[in-house]
């Protein structure tokens, strides 16, 4: 496995740059942005470390020779739009921009582009099923003919009222996992696997590790902190916002040598790409800095 981080916490740093932290602080691979150039939709969009509008071969042997001078590699492209979307021209933006992200990845010899499966939020898991088909099928079909994987992340996108009541990604349960992966066989589609978004639920975060071992792409590395007190005043049904916080690895309620241990023993060998959604290291360059070196040091021992 290799230890790497995820590069949407870096908004404000240049492709080098990133690059050069990466090295500087020993981590081997970097999730790098991909979102459209423009203004951001919400907190941790809209970072573009790699435009992919117009991307080219000469472009792609660029980037690959500035990685190969640095010693890091890319984990993967990331771009988590919402390709469900209830306004249907946002929609086709998103799936527009998700084909030129994969098209970007194969160019770059990658394996690897990481997303959501969108939902609109004011429908049912099976109210959305028959668009989620319709939309997915062809874009696992495209990803299929470029030779991509596309790893779904299981965020529920479902925090605040803006989301409320569905949340915007479809992809948070293994039930739904198990029936979407039915509906599209594909050995191209798979999951960006993010064990603090099961602890929000409240559910188990290992257990579903043997069951979907082989659809594991890639794999965040974020925790989280129920704030159990106040659960316990506005209950399950709040906005999650009020009584969860993301936290990086080592500093929430996961269990990380267990989920390490199981990782190894399903036979993960990808990429582990801390993300940083913590607050608690304030929104500063130099604390957000400080919050990726912090869960290095955490993590490193898994990496020997």
């Amino acid at each position: 496995m290799k230890l790497g981080f995820v590069s949407a916490i870096f908004p404000d740093l240049s492709l080098d740059a990133v690059l050069a932290f990466a090295r500087a602080q020993r981590f081997a691979t970097v999730e790098l942005m991909c979102w459209p150039i423009g203004k951001a939709e919400r907190k941790y969009a809209g970072v573009t470390h790699i435009d992919v509008t117009d991307f080219t071969p000469t472009q792609a042997d660029d980037i690959n020779a500035r990685c190969a001078q640095h010693g890091v590699t890319i984990s993967a492209l990331g771009y988590y739009p919402n390709v469900l979307d209830p306004d249907r021209a946002a929609a086709k933006r998103a799936t527009d921009h998700l084909k030129r992200v994969i098209r970007a990845a194969a160019l770059l010899g990658l394996k690897n582009v990481n997303t959501f499966a969108g939902r609109n939020w004011t429908q049912t898991v099976d109210e959305n099923w028959p668009r989620f088909l319709q939309t997915w099928r062809p874009l696992v079909a495209y990803a299929a003919d470029h030779d991509i994987k596309l790893g779904i992340e299981n965020c529920p996108m479902l925090f605040t009222r803006d989301e409320w009541p569905g949340g915007k990604n479809l992809f948070t349960t293994p039930a739904i996992w198990r029936r979407a992966f039915s509906d599209i066989p594909s050995k191209h589609f798979g999951l960006n696997y993010d064990p603090s978004h099961l602890v929000l639920q409240h559910m188990d975060a290992i257990a579903p590790l043997r069951e979907f071992k082989s659809k594991l792409f890639h794999v965040h590395a974020k925790d989280v902190r129920i704030d159990r007190r106040r659960l316990n005043d506005v209950g399950i049904f709040a906005y999650p916002l009020e009584w969860h916080q993301p936290r990086i690895p080592g500093a929430g309620d996961l269990d990380w040598p267990r989920f390490m241990t199981a990782l190894r023993r399903v036979g993960y060998r990808g990429p582990v790409c801390v993300e940083v959604e913590d607050a608690s290291f304030g929104s500063t360059l130099a604390g957000r800095k400080h919050a990726l070196r912090t869960a290095h040091a955490f993590l490193q021992s898994h990496f020997n």
